[in-house]
């Protein structure tokens, strides 16, 4: 099988965006499923059709203004059939689009301090999480709304309430992969980190 053309993209504010880029970056290398082409900050690569070549962009960015074009390119790309993978600020990007908001399926409402924290797999049969149970991570947690329709994939406890920290949904044909572990780049090279992307990665291309 060939390998999935992949876009990797990294920018923005407040994040060691390229730090945890190289992290993905290698992560997706290691897994030798993967043809990637990497872009930093620059978002018209979104604009129709320079994604065209394309099956799925793995996107970490925080904060940030998307135009009109960035925007349609980057659902419509998704919504042909291809896929989206969000790393942890992805979903705080773009905070005044909600339409992007709507494609990713949450958005970023506050954090506790970075810390060990356990998460949970809630579907163990999933082609993302299968065979995974709990596992550890020292990372920030992101607290995020979220729509109810999403397939949590996993949470973490935060004031005693389950929160989402992965995701699935579909947008349009397409597949779409929430993570939010990622806050830098130590939190970029725990295993488990490694695992769901690569996993999610393969997913949001292929199903």
């Amino acid at each position: 099988m060939p390998k999935i053309k992949t876009l990797l993209f990294g920018g923005g504010e407040i994040h060691d965006w390229r730090a945890c880029t190289d992290a993905a970056e290698a992560a997706l290398t290691e897994a030798g499923h993967f043809d990637v082409t990497r872009v930093n900050e620059d978002l018209d690569c979104l604009t129709a059709p320079n994604l065209d070549p394309y099956e799925v962009i793995v996107f970490y960015y925080t904060i940030g203004e998307i135009t009109g074009p960035q925007r349609d390119g980057l659902l419509g790309f998704v919504a042909s059939g291809r896929g989206y993978v969000g790393i942890h600020s992805a979903g705080d990007s773009f905070r005044e689009c909600p339409e992007y908001r709507a494609m990713v399926g949450g958005w970023f409402v506050t954090h506790p301090h970075y810390r060990d924290y356990q998460v949970s797999v809630l579907d163990a049969e999933h082609p993302i999480t299968e065979g995974l149970d709990e596992f550890m991570v020292r990372d920030e947690q992101y607290i995020t709304d979220y729509d109810p329709r999403n397939h949590v994939l996993a949470t973490a406890l935060y004031q005693g309430i389950a929160r989402p920290v992965a995701w699935t949904k579909p947008w349009g044909s397409g597949r779409v992969f929430y993570l939010a572990l990622g806050h830098d780049g130590p939190a970029c090279q725990n295993s488990y980190f490694k695992t769901l992307l690569q996993r999610g990665t393969v997913w949001a291309a292929r199903g």
